[in-house]
């Protein structure tokens, strides 16, 4: 298994010519089907047959497509021909995928089909470390990976790497992140000189929201949008079937939208913030002041306190959890009445707790939408962990690696 690595120095400038955004439809078809017939991709992508038989002949060559005869041909290949479909390579190449959280680094690694291959988890030494420490702990961990499989971190053809904080994924530029010590950093370039393979950068909540709809809740759904809770508050947003960015690559801060005028104060240094109301650090803010608490219990521990306080009946402990229900519905009405999504996803580790998505939360979220006489959005809620995040990641460099080695074709055409 593995494929010829792919470069970013392959990527030709300026904008992708058609045939090669056919090239990327047709693998993207492939790969969605599993297996699929030549006339089959024609219908599905609107490409002429005689242009998808020219493509994928190119995709066979490059090694990056193979046929195969469906099974039900295979039973009756002794009546006349047997129709040959098309699949894509899973052995062209490998690629992974990191989510960065706090003092945790998940990782999965795929194949070229999006077959998952390996996991693995790895603590990092402080939950906000310096972008050398980061990409040293990234490296030991891919090492640590692929490993399991009997392969080297050299085999491994993209990365993809999911930060909280707000993220240029075009430019692979940090403004800043909760994790990394350093703001404004070009971690992508940095990750590419420090490993042997590209590299794609994105907000985790982005990679979510890749995941989602990959794998996830949002399978067949055009127009979306993810909200994860965990240590931050976090927002993807899909738009006919696109990941929306913004113009400036970090269009989805949910967590930094302003629900207090001078409010508390949040860990991006600006204050009223709806992440310094309803995320891990903030609760525990409040709780660490207001309640009795062991000084040597661990984050987890703490908040576990609070949610068993709340439910034992505790007042101040019922009204910190009610008061981030409240800024949370707010936050939640507002991005229904901007985007006016078919489904809203609440992901994260949070989504353990019910407190922020109890019947209660989701009716006054409702009452502060705009009337119109159609029901609101769907709100799905999905509990998982990390490796999913991670699979996001290794989804959106799957993607990355895809436009690279397509790329190439185009050059040696």
């Amino acid at each position: 298994m593995g494929g010829t690595p792919v470069a970013r120095q392959d990527k030709p400038a300026g904008t992708p010519d058609q045939r090669e955004v056919n090239r990327q439809q047709v693998v993207a078809v492939i790969r969605g089907a599993g297996q699929i017939a030549r006339i089959d991709i024609a219908r599905e992508t609107g490409v002429s047959p005689a242009t998808v038989t020219a493509i994928t002949s190119e995709l066979i060559s490059a090694g990056l497509v193979e046929e195969v005869a469906p099974e039900e041909d295979r039973e009756t290949s002794g009546r006349g021909r047997p129709r040959v479909a098309l699949r894509v390579r899973g052995a062209a190449h490998l690629v992974a995928g990191v989510k960065v959280s706090f003092r945790t680094l998940s990782l999965v690694l795929i194949d070229f089909d999006g077959t998952t291959l390996a996991e693995h988890e790895a603590t990092l030494s402080e939950p906000q470390v310096s972008p050398d420490a980061l990409i040293a702990e990234i490296r030991s961990a891919l090492d640590e990976i692929t490993a399991k499989i009997g392969r080297t971190t050299a085999d491994i053809s993209g990365l993809g790497v999911g930060l909280p904080g707000t993220i240029d994924a075009l430019e692979g530029f940090v403004h800043w992140s909760p994790s990394i010590t350093e703001r404004n950093i070009c971690l992508r370039d940095r990750l590419e000189k420090a490993l042997p393979m590209a590299v794609f950068l994105d907000n985790d909540a982005n990679l979510v929201a890749k995941a989602e709809q990959l794998f996830g809740e949002a399978r067949g759904v055009s127009d979306f949008i993810v909200i994860t809770i965990e240590q931050g508050v976090g927002m993807g947003i899909v738009i006919d079937g696109k990941v929306y960015r913004g113009t400036r690559g970090c269009g989805a801060e949910f967590g930094h939208t302003k629900v207090h005028l001078d409010g508390a104060l949040c860990r991006c240094g600006q204050r009223g913030c709806l992440e310094a109301y309803v995320s891990d650090y903030a609760l525990l803010r409040e709780a660490d002041v207001s309640l009795p608490s062991n000084a040597n219990a661990s984050r987890s521990e703490r908040l576990e306190a609070l949610f068993v306080a709340a439910r034992e009946g505790n007042h101040t402990a019922h009204t910190i959890l009610n008061r981030a229900s409240r800024m949370f519905a707010l936050g939640l009405a507002n991005i229904v009445n901007i985007f006016d999504p078919k489904l809203i996803i609440l992901s994260g580790e949070r989504m353990s707790r019910d407190f922020l998505y109890s019947d209660e939360v989701i009716a006054a979220m409702r009452d502060e939408v705009v009337q119109v006489d159609a029901p609101p959005p769907e709100v799905r809620i999905h509990k998982w962990g990390d490796s999913m995040w991670a699979k996001g990641a290794a989804a959106y460099a799957m993607e990355g690696v895809t436009a690279l080695a397509v790329r190439r074709l185009a050059i040696h055409a």
